[in-house]
């Protein structure tokens, strides 16, 4: 016998891996960038429950001032110095279907039970998929996938990132807050190449003022272990689990993700960069619906993800292609 909806929903509350809507640590082990900043919530993590766009603020200039004498003339000018960074939403599902046929040859409480839990875990799990894939897309603002890590750290100053192109946004000393910055060279990966990278993208002397996380692929991350020295070497970061190999080099964390670009490095800062997904969108299941309507004997469900990257400081990441 097939199984009813209210049997259904009930096996699904209590088997859907979510806690509260929030995912569990098993969806996000696909990609470390993802288990980070999503997961463990790392940087950014905004949850806004509306709004046409996701607007984050920034701030780019200073005020007027500077030294003066007693006859000097002070300016009482304004400055504009904040601007707003507009992300687009961003949407991605999973879907679980089950066949009555397939009900059917799952007879039994504890088959059934398993039948649902692999078709809402697989649908969870498809989620997850698109979102490790598309955190390293060059998606434009207003593409369907995420405005990923190429997108930021592109070198383009006339696509806009966030609603802003590089050449949109200048400070009053001349320099642009908003720009990319892509490093292309070929070369072989070394520490100098890392500290260079880190360096183009600094924006001060103090805490917070390089960044603090590195993404590549598993055999750069290879390669950086044989480079540094074993009384350098750190593979225990205790805010990286799920089984994520580290090395800590410099108060920089590297990671390997699976995710990221061949002969890729990207250097992320987390005190400016995250998530924002919205309140109702954070692995979020429909109820069951009968598909009998559309002639399909069976009934199907949907899984919502709802959000996008944000970032308040372009220019505190980097990216380095083209390394060995």
């Amino acid at each position: 016998m097939a199984l009813e909806f209210t049997e259904l929903e009930v096996i699904s509350d209590d088997y859907f891996v979510a806690n509260n809507n929030e995912a569990q640590d098993i969806y996000f082990t696909t990609s470390a960038a993802l288990d980070l900043f999503q997961n463990k919530k790392k940087g950014l993590w905004e949850r806004p429950d509306g709004g046409k766009k996701i607007d984050v603020p920034l701030s780019y200039d200073g005020a007027e001032g500077g030294f003066y004498s007693r006859t000097s003339t002070l300016s009482s000018d304004d400055r504009e110095s904040i601007n707003m960074a507009h992300f687009h939403w961003k949407h991605a599902y999973g879907n679980a279907t089950i066949y009555r046929t397939d009900e059917l040859e799952n007879a039994g409480e504890f088959a059934e039970v398993k039948l649902v839990t692999q078709r809402l875990n697989t649908a969870q799990k498809t989620v997850t998929k698109h979102l490790a894939t598309q955190l390293y897309s060059s998606a434009t603002d207003t593409a369907n996938e995420l405005t990923g890590l190429l997108s930021l750290t592109s070198s383009s100053t006339s696509v806009a990132f966030g609603g802003i192109a590089e050449a949109d946004l200048v400070a009053a000393d001349l320099t642009t807050p908003w720009a990319g910055k892509l490093t292309t060279t070929t070369e072989a990966l070394s520490l100098k190449v890392i500290r260079t990278l880190a360096s183009s993208c600094k924006i001060g002397d103090g805490p917070g003022g390089k960044p603090d996380y590195g993404f590549l692929t598993e055999a750069l991350f290879n390669i950086l272990s044989g480079i540094l020295q074993p009384q350098q070497r750190f593979t225990e970061n205790k805010e990286v689990r799920a089984g994520f190999l580290n090395l800590v080099f410099e108060g920089k964390t590297f990671l390997a993700d699976d995710y990221c670009p061949s002969g890729t490095l990207i250097l992320i800062n987390s005190a400016h960069f995250g998530f924002a997904v919205h309140t109702r969108g954070f692995f979020v299941r429909t109820s069951w619906m009968d598909m009998l309507g559309s002639n399909i004997p069976a009934k199907t469900l949907k899984i919502f993800w709802d959000g996008n990257m944000i970032v308040n400081n372009r220019k505190a990441h980097a990216r380095h292609t083209n390394l060995s």
